[in-house]
């Protein structure tokens, strides 16, 4: 007897365990003040019949969907163990010699196409955009049973650096137009990420916005910080003015740090682009993340690409990436045709893992299938978390202080 029919029979025991409960709860209110006639008995039983069937041939689907997983899964890793974590959550460790150097390496796939149940999200430390906490501890307070560091962050403050997106709700904005990667609904895709931003006043767009949530790098910025920022928005030097917006109408212009209002914004930018704008003006704020193909719901930023289109592809001078090209410890992330998510951390700056360079991770990342890829923030703030445990990390033991990290849970009442 094969896996299928074992399955089949077990889900044909439950389901006729579950009919008996039925019969017996119509019997019972049938004998009582509630009358049942033979016609709404079998209405009622019919619906449950058809039901279960429903369920039954889903369930059987997704089990043969992850029996074909996991044979590739062995083809794929041979005698490298892999641990199932989750029902399309694995874990593999492995060390290989790459150039001549030892190098540890941990991978996590994820397949939400044999189990519907699995989110994967983005977290902020602690809830709050300048924090900073350890994996172990966003691990366990979101409930995850991966997760690996995300976006590129200020280390003074735990400020991201970057896109970052959760739940549709822009916290961060781009820089440099560096890669992201995004989860949608039915898959995933990578991309530059662009920002549209606009001040409208009496029809007319008076003033443009480079970014949202982003510490100033330099004069001629324009950006906007919502209560996500926090309570004030940040210090700006000379020369520069701060917008404060509520309910759609200006209510300051101010030289200094200014409160982010409730239902409202603040725009620091040069004084020449306020373009005429005046206190007590109503205006119109809009923005957008652009060069998306289509509706997501997440998004975490690195950069540079590691592969495009089933090719390696790195362009380090285009996202202004070129001081990280050295042999380091990495994150990336990438997603294979098949629409299975896989995250690796590579060891580095250790006793027995030199770390790798990108050309490195990213033929990494090609051997192990993916069709796209990118780089996450790496160096110290590399670790990844996976069924319980700190799998990798400058020290296991306390692991870095990092802003945002990439979770995967299972939802069970998706």
């Amino acid at each position: 007897m094969n896996a299928l029919s074992e399955r089949r029979i077990e889900l044909c025991g439950k389901t006729v365990f579950k009919l008996g409960i039925v019969i017996i709860a119509i019997a019972v209110f049938s004998g009582g003040n509630m009358s049942i006639s033979a016609y709404q008995t079998g209405t009622v039983l019919k619906g449950y019949i058809q039901e279960n069937t429903m369920r039954k041939e889903q369930n059987d689907a997704l089990f043969l969907l992850d029996e074909k997983w996991n044979k590739e899964l062995k083809a794929k890793y041979g005698k490298v163990p892999v641990k199932k974590l989750e029902t399309g959550v694995v874990y593999v460790g492995m060390t290989k010699y790459i150039n001549s150097r030892r190098v540890k390496i941990n991978i996590s796939e994820i397949n939400r196409n044999v189990n519907p149940q699995i989110e994967i999200l983005p977290q902020l430390a602690s809830g709050k955009i300048h924090s900073r906490a350890r994996i172990k501890n966003i691990a366990l307070g979101s409930k995850s049973i991966i997760a690996v560091n995300g976006t590129y962050f200020k280390q003074d403050t735990g400020t991201p650096l970057g896109t970052l997106m959760i739940n549709k709700e822009i916290i961060t904005g781009p820089i440099y137009n560096r890669a992201i990667f995004t989860i949608g609904e039915n898959g995933y895709t990578t991309a530059r990420a662009g920002f549209y931003g606009v001040v409208k006043s009496k029809g007319e767009e008076k003033i443009n916005i480079d970014s949202i949530n982003q510490p100033r790098m330099g004069h001629n910025q324009v950006l906007i910080y919502t209560n996500r920022w926090g309570v004030m928005s940040p210090v700006t030097s000379k020369g520069v003015k701060q917008l404060v917006i509520k309910d759609n109408k200006v209510t300051a212009i101010s030289n200094k740090s200014s409160v982010i209002p409730d239902n409202g914004y603040v725009i620091t930018l040069p004084s020449e682009k306020l373009n005429g704008i005046k206190i007590g003006e109503k205006v119109e704020v809009n923005y957008h993340l652009t060069q998306l193909t289509e509706e997501v719901n997440h998004i975490i930023s690195g950069g540079p690409y590691l592969m495009k289109a089933g090719k390696i592809y790195i362009d380090t001078a285009a996202e202004k990436l070129t001081a990280i090209t050295g042999r380091n410890p990495r994150t990336a992330i990438g997603y294979t045709k098949n629409n299975v998510m896989i995250l690796v951390t590579v060891e580095g700056r250790k006793e027995g893992s030199s770390g790798v360079t990108l050309n490195e991770l990213a033929k990494i990342m090609s051997d192990l299938g993916c069709y796209e890829a990118i780089n996450l923030d790496g160096g110290s703030s590399t670790v990844m978390y996976a069924g319980g445990n700190v799998m990798s990390g400058s020290n296991i033991k306390t692991s870095a202080m990092i802003s945002n990290a990439l979770t995967v849970r299972i939802n069970k009442n998706s």
